[in-house]
């Protein structure tokens, strides 16, 4: 089932790590997890040094010498790589926040430990496997946070793949942390080829600086002066990186005042990470700590002004797909139908798209000719009312001035809407879904395409061959454009990845150009894939078969338990060989790519319909969406409790639960290749 809104969103993202080239949240279902030992915890330290405990009378043969102190185990190091790999996160956030009583001894064995464990997680999760270290115990045992790397926390950040420092620095910590990290031997941080210590060589880049959204002693104040710390920290010039706590402050700080909404939650979220729409932002001023002189900081800043903007990956590495959705909504539909109405709001963060990172915190729009009027202004903003699949859409809003020129009639504009990393040379396949909104002016046409360009601003040479288009209509007054094309260089070169965007051309031809003209359309779902010739295409994705797990030591009339269900892929019957001799240079049918060709989803939906009697249960379009997977972590997984079905079970009577896929490419399966389940 989707969550229903908490009074927290402190769940769904503890800490955010920021770099020029990273930008990975920190939490506790995936990609990392954060370890955390506090008051009380000082046995569980040491149990996960020296490893399991055996239930039988043992010993080591002969005394042990005195020389020997504490034992290290890699029992617990394996066992949580291995819980990393099952549950899909990318590594541990180690936090001590508790003295360790063996001082010395202990703290030593701690630090071979968390290299034993970044071994495991490399082999177990992948070569992107991390392990950070938390600035909390220092090399004698005590509790003391450093608030920056020093000899007291280094092997600490040895043994790690980063340090994640404490938020309670003074200005000229991140400078000091820098040129301590200078000072440093380059064989002892792995970058020299004699080096032997390092799996990987350590950089500036990976001392993570603590900064607290909610300003608990950092410096600037946190909400929006927390740029002045990260100004501080200077990722464009030290090269240090951020370790942002506490940004739910954006919802936190605002829930209980009364007509808080989500819209007015993510204009006060957009507002700290990428500014306003439009005027200034007022920074509060912050408290000075004793003794600490004045720091003179100009206007509020974005956070998103510190980093370079990154494109995702190539999509013929990963297929792109975005319904545009904050994790939030309202509602939820299927193919334009709404299948759910939420009374308080949900909160889903396995739903997060691309929200179009060149469309806020407001979109720009370019002539696609030469003139040289004015440009119209857009306003972007989620529309929690309509959606295509998922929660929400977003509603574009573009205004243009009259005019007196003889060219007014006709106006075409380029809207950039996602940045793309694309392969030059190779085909791609892009679609988008849309509809127009509200056609505000009368009198006034409007055509769509889909297109890419390089990204404003750029002066690469660049070339969008694009081989076909077509544009169909789809129901509730949605219409998907799809285009397949390749990309060149000006010269005609292949080079590697090139970043551009894709965006819309709007032409508006207008009979009375004079007038304003008032544009609202709502954009409900972006995919871009490798387009792979025909013969690649011929399988059928299907969900194969669906099961019920009842859940132990509950009464059996009780339906509560798991769905499991598994995807397969059917080709077409072999209907004839042309084969005539060991000899004949032809395949006896097309083959797959060696590429990733099996089919992927994104997300289930999970419906759910009371049998009519004993025997007989009604038409699949008559049952009830309960929910989608991927929620609580499990990718082909749903759990079931009564209270969450949207109808009332008569004892005795059964269940049909039905499973239906999304695919990556933004597919919806039909019903026929779908998997019931009767519980």
């Amino acid at each position: 089932m989707l969550i229903e809104k908490a009074a927290s969103l402190t769940t769904v993202s503890q800490f955010l790590l920021l770099d020029g080239y990273r930008q990975r949240i920190v939490k506790d279902s995936s990609f990392e997890y954060v370890r955390i030992f506090e008051g009380g915890s000082e046995e569980d330290c040491l149990r996960l040094l020296v490893g399991k405990m055996p239930s039988s009378k043992t010993g080591q043969v002969g005394s042990s010498p005195t020389s020997l102190t504490l034992p290290l185990s890699p029992h617990y190091a394996t066992v949580l790589a291995e819980l990393a790999r099952e549950r899909g996160f990318d590594g541990y956030l180690l936090n001590f926040e508790v003295p360790l009583a063996g001082q010395f001894e202990q703290t030593r064995t701690l630090a071979a430990w968390i290299t034993l464990l970044q071994s495991e997680i490399l082999a177990k999760v992948g070569p992107h496997g991390q392990t950070l270290w938390y600035d909390s115990v220092v090399i004698n045992g005590q509790l003391a946070w450093q608030d920056r790397l020093n000899s007291y926390n280094l092997p600490f950040f040895l043994s790690s793949t980063g340090l994640f420092s404490n938020y309670t620095w003074r200005p000229d910590y991140p400078a000091l942390t820098v040129q301590y990290f200078l000072s440093l031997d380059p064989a002892l941080v792995g970058n020299t080829t004699e080096s032997h210590s390092q799996s990987a060589p350590k950089t500036v880049q990976d001392i993570y600086m603590g900064v607290d959204v909610w300003g608990r002693g950092s410096h600037g104040g946190g909400g929006f002066g927390s740029y002045k710390a990260i100004t501080h920290i200077a990722p464009d010039s030290l090269g240090l990186s951020v370790a942002l706590f506490g940004q739910a402050w954006t919802w936190e700080s605002e829930q209980d005042k009364p007509g808080w909404t989500w819209d007015k939650w993510w204009e006060y979220e957009s507002k700290l990470w990428v500014g306003p729409v439009e005027g200034t932002v007022d920074v509060p001023e912050a408290p000075r700590r004793e003794g600490e002189p004045e720091c003179m900081h100009g206007p509020f800043l974005p956070i998103s002004t510190f980093f370079l903007a990154q494109p995702p990956p190539d999509p013929a590495d990963v297929r792109f797909h975005t319904t545009f959705c904050p994790g939030t909504g309202l509602s939820w539909f299927v193919e334009g139908v709404k299948v759910y109405q939420s009374q308080s709001g949900w909160t889903d963060v396995d739903k997060q798209t691309s929200v179009g990172d060149l469309l806020w915190p407001r979109p720009k729009l370019f002539w696609e000719d030469e003139r040289e009027e004015e440009i119209p202004t857009a306003l972007t903003a989620f529309c929690m009312e309509d959606s295509w699949n998922g929660g929400n859409s977003l509603r574009l809003s573009i205004s243009c001035k009259g005019s007196e020129d003889d060219l007014a009639a006709y106006r075409s504009l380029w809207l950039p809407i996602q940045s793309l990393s694309l392969t030059p040379g190779k085909l791609y396949e892009a679609s988008v879904i849309y509809k127009l909104d509200q056609q505000l002016t009368p009198s006034v046409d409007t055509e769509f395409a889909l297109n890419l360009k390089t990204l404003p601003g750029s002066t690469e040479g660049f070339i969008c061959d694009i081989t076909s288009s077509t544009s169909t209509d789809l129901a509730g007054g949605w219409t998907k454009l799809t285009i397949q094309f390749k990309t060149t260089t000006s010269e005609g070169t292949i080079l590697p990845p090139t970043h551009i965007c894709i965006g819309f051309v709007i032409a508006i031809l207008a009979e009375e150009p004079t007038k304003p003209v008032e544009l609202s359309f709502l954009i409900g779902q972006l995919n871009v894939s490798p387009d792979l010739p025909q013969s690649y295409k011929e399988e059928d994705a299907v969900i194969l078969w669906a099961d019920f797990t009842p859940t132990p030591d509950v009464p059996s009339k009780r339906l509560q338990g798991t769905l499991t269900w598994e995807v397969a892929a059917c080709f077409p019957r072999v209907t004839q060989i042309t084969i005539t001799s060991p000899e004949d240079p032809v395949v006896a049918w097309n083959g797959q790519p060696t590429i990733q060709w099996f089919p992927s989803f994104i997300y289930f939906n999970i419906y759910a319909q009371a049998f009519r009697d004993d025997f007989n249960v009604g038409p699949v379009d008559k049952a009830v969406w309960v929910g989608t997977s991927g929620w609580d972590g499990q990718k082909t997984g749903f759990d079931v409790v009564p209270e969450n079905l949207p109808f009332a079970v008569p004892s005795g009577r059964k269940v049909r639960f039905y499973i239906q896929g999304v695919s990556d490419r933004g597919e919806v399966l039909k019903w026929e290749k779908c998997a019931y389940v009767d519980v």
